[in-house]
């Protein structure tokens, strides 16, 4: 039987800040959760939208996370109730959905997300419901529900979408959100960098869970600020390992 409770939702309500990582577009394998379990970190970022696991990978995925306690957050392509229900009976720990742009489409998230009353989740509890006692009464607990605000749309709809209950995190996307905002490949631009801020102080002020993408040169500012769901990639961590190695051995070539 998986482990529960998903102590990461647990955190966030508690208005904890939790640690989830990514390490897109290389991606995961069960091997690689296991390596970083001892680590500690709150969650791993599956990447379906912009990658390539399975169903079947994110049923593993999840099995090897759910030994170390971490959740296992997927991101998936399209705001389709179904597909958010096909995830999570694969065992995933929580949902990211893209393109959230109003309140009508944040509804749609817990819609899929969440079994009666709060939604219409399909009934059926994958291998999370293998032996648990009362599973459908404590699946809407367990669930993280992500809702990515990314377009100039979001951002116009945004007090009406933090109306929404049974969202857990309001996560801002800065690449496309540029995008809409006229600055195509250039999150880093003033304007933006703005709306972010106005994005995220919003959120945070309506009493909702903010969630940001960071990178280490950004990470304690976006803590400082009041971001709870703390979102990175592995990768850059990875490469600049690698980079040292390789300079240190060139170095004795010279």
């Amino acid at each position: 039987m998986p482990k529960t409770p998903n102590q990461l939702t647990r955190k966030l309500r508690a208005g904890k800040a939790v640690s989830v990582a990514s390490c897109n577009p290389a991606g995961y394998t069960p091997d690689l959760v296991d390596y970083l379990g001892p680590v500690g970190l709150d969650g791993v970022w599956v990447e379906t939208e912009h990658g390539t696991p399975s169903f079947q990978d994110i049923a593993n995925i999840s099995r090897a996370a759910d030994l170390w306690d971490m959740a296992t957050v997927v991101r998936i392509h399209q705001n389709d109730p179904g597909l958010i229900g096909r995830i999570l009976d694969c065992g995933a720990s929580g949902i990211v959905v893209p393109h959230v742009s109003t309140k009508e489409e944040a509804e749609r998230v817990v819609k899929g997300g969440k079994f009666a009353p709060l939604g219409m989740r399909g009934m059926y509890g994958g291998r999370r419901a293998l032996g648990a006692k009362d599973y459908y009464a404590t699946a809407n607990d367990e669930v993280c529900l992500v809702v990515l605000i990314e377009e100039r749309e979001a951002l116009d709809n945004l007090d009406e979408i933090l109306t929404v209950d049974g969202i857990d995190v309001f996560q801002v996307a800065p690449s496309d959100l540029a995008q809409t905002l006229g600055y195509i490949g250039h999150a880093e631009h003033p304007e933006v960098q703005a709306a972010i801020d106005g994005a995220l102080k919003k959120i945070i002020a309506a009493g909702r869970t903010a969630g940001m993408v960071t990178s280490e040169t950004n990470r304690q500012r976006y803590l400082d600020l009041g971001v709870k769901f703390v979102y990175g990639s592995i990768l850059r961590s990875l490469a600049k390992g690698a980079t040292e190695f390789k300079q240190l051995v060139e170095s004795r070539n010279q």
